[in-house]
């Protein structure tokens, strides 16, 4: 029986060497960045392969990353917002170590799947989805903080209206405050909690609800939480009537952004809709166009 040897071409040599180099690179960093990875055991099941992200640490080690760029301040902030500033630092090394291992483990796989299929174009494909990963996990804290918005946007009408409810039945604010915290666990509630613990712990309670407000970065909360501090400077009376003004107001808006996404949703149908009818024109002007023609 004949056997057929298959020839290395130049590209062949070229991706086994960049191959070879690439994994011994690999196992090089792989061992230099293990002794950092119990410092991401603790994360939770969004980091997926977490197990894995010791090697981009260690990189990020061995090139020395400053974090101090444009980007990487607006990167700590948004972390703050999520994590608190206790932790902002550690996430923003997290966030490089995920993005970086996960793009690095699809570099490296390149040269080994192009020696399997033989084909340029996955190499390509793969090389375009390694930096589509840097991207992707680079802009993800950016897209939970926009998801994490719109859900406190959802919640805040309700918690403006058992605000304006208690503090109407004769509760002070802050009191009114903890029994609203406790009635929820969605993000807003959280975030009301965290103030009530700060309160707790000795932060006065104007600042701890100014806090509340930054942390939240919507703009209506913003307003809403400036309302309310400016009512416990003035006095309580003022606060009651202050509170029932703004949640006229909120509930307002509201309906005005409900209204917005339904006519966002309408138009959005708009596309299939316009899709089905073109091609039932299709479907009954061609039989017509081919019997002219016959």
């Amino acid at each position: 029986m004949l056997m057929t040897i298959h020839t290395l071409t130049l590209m062949d040599n070229v991706m086994i060497i960049a191959g070879f180099i690439l994994v011994i690179a690999w196992l090089v960093i792989y061992f230099y960045g293990l002794r950092y990875k119990d410092l991401f055991e603790s994360l939770g099941e969004e980091f997926k392969l977490k197990e894995l992200y010791f090697w981009g640490y260690g990189l990020t080690l061995l090139l020395k990353l400053k974090y101090s760029n444009r980007k990487d301040k607006r990167l700590h902030k948004e972390l703050a917002i999520l994590y608190g500033d206790k932790y902002a630092d550690y996430y923003v090394r997290v966030i490089y170590s995920q993005k970086i291992t996960i793009s690095a483990l699809l570099l490296v796989l390149t040269p080994m799947l192009y020696c399997l299929a033989q084909d340029m174009t996955v190499t390509v494909v793969m090389l375009v989805f390694s930096g589509l990963a840097y991207y992707y996990f680079g802009n993800l804290i950016e897209k939970k903080i926009l998801a994490r918005s719109e859900e406190m946007l959802v919640d805040f009408s309700d918690v403006v209206s058992k605000l304006a409810l208690l503090t109407n039945a004769g509760m002070i604010i802050t009191e009114a405050w903890e029994e609203v915290a406790y009635n929820g666990d969605s993000t807003i509630y959280l975030e009301m909690q965290r103030s009530i613990e700060q309160m707790q712990n000795g932060k006065a309670e104007i600042d701890a609800i100014q806090e509340f407000g930054m942390r939240c970065i919507i703009p209506e909360i913003k307003k809403f939480t400036s309302t309310i501090v400016q009512g416990m400077v003035k006095g309580n009376s003022e606060l009651v009537e202050m509170i029932n003004q703004q949640n006229v107001e909120i509930w307002n808006e509201r309906k005005q952004r409900v209204r917005r996404e339904g006519e966002k949703a309408s138009s959005k149908l708009l596309i299939p809709i316009l899709i089905v009818f073109i091609g039932i024109l299709i479907m009954i002007m061609v039989p017509i166009f081919a019997n002219i023609g016959g």
